[in-house]
């Protein structure tokens, strides 16, 4: 028997539970019927978090945010909404209605949407090469490091599992490894860290221009995606369709 937590409070219905990595996605994810949660890029640290959750508190679990592009093929700005992500050579799926009613409420979206696997990983994948490797090995369209950990999160807690990730460094751009690390622990930019990466030459201008822009296609793409979700980011109240028995 798959034990499934109770998704509803003394005052109605839990939140679903918005697991992001930036600050600027919690910010974007926030609204009626959300809670969120970031650790700054840092799985370890959101790891830490989520265990600190005695008691879940939520009906769901979504993985929103930005995304490194694995799918030679999707450009900045892409959406995709996964159908499970994969990591360390284990799949979890997403749940297949809300992936359905996610891809509903979206589909006026004016961006490309696809349904895909994503693929969670401990560090930044920041070469085209590294990206082509995983590519081949996972088949997923899109890469970030909270997806797996939100994952197994709500599978410890018997609760659906869904992620909107929208890609930012497409699959033949490197991301600076400077760049990549010049977060802090609460998910916002590190100014100086990137100064830093400046002088050190660790980090180019043209670097940085290019993912300025990567990353403005990226936040503009989510925001109306985000606005399209609605109230509980758009995922559906499954009741007692999320009961598993045995």
């Amino acid at each position: 028997m798959t034990v499934v937590e109770d998704t509803t409070g003394p005052n109605g219905p839990h939140p679903v539970l918005a697991v992001t990595g930036l600050a600027r996605e919690a910010r974007l994810a926030a609204g009626p019927g959300v809670a969120t949660v970031g650790a700054g890029g840092n799985p370890e640290r959101l790891r830490d978090l989520l265990r600190a959750r005695v008691a879940p508190g939520c009906r769901a679990v979504m993985s929103i945010g930005i995304a490194g592009g694995l799918d030679p093929d999707l450009v900045p700005g892409d959406v995709v909404v996964a159908t499970g992500v994969s990591a360390g050579g284990v799949r979890h799926p997403a749940h297949p209605q809300v992936v359905a009613a996610l891809a509903r409420r979206l589909a006026d979206a004016p961006v490309r949407v696809v349904l895909a696997d994503v693929v969670g990983v401990e560090a930044a994948v920041l070469s085209p090469h590294a990206k082509a490797r995983l590519r081949d090995e996972t088949g997923a369209a899109a890469v970030d490091m909270e997806s797996h950990v939100a994952a197994a999160f709500a599978e410890a807690h018997g609760l659906p599992f869904c992620a909107v990730r929208v890609v930012c460094d497409p699959a033949d751009r490197a991301l600076p490894a400077a760049i990549a690390k010049a977060l802090k622990p609460d998910g916002e930019p590190d100014l100086l860290a990137v100064l830093s990466a400046l002088a050190r030459r660790s980090a180019s201008v043209g670097g940085l221009v290019r993912l300025a822009r990567d990353s403005s296609a990226a936040f503009a793409a989510l925001g109306r995606c985000r606005a399209l979700l609605g109230v509980g980011l758009g995922v559906p109240d499954l009741g007692e369709l999320l009961r598993d028995v045995a």
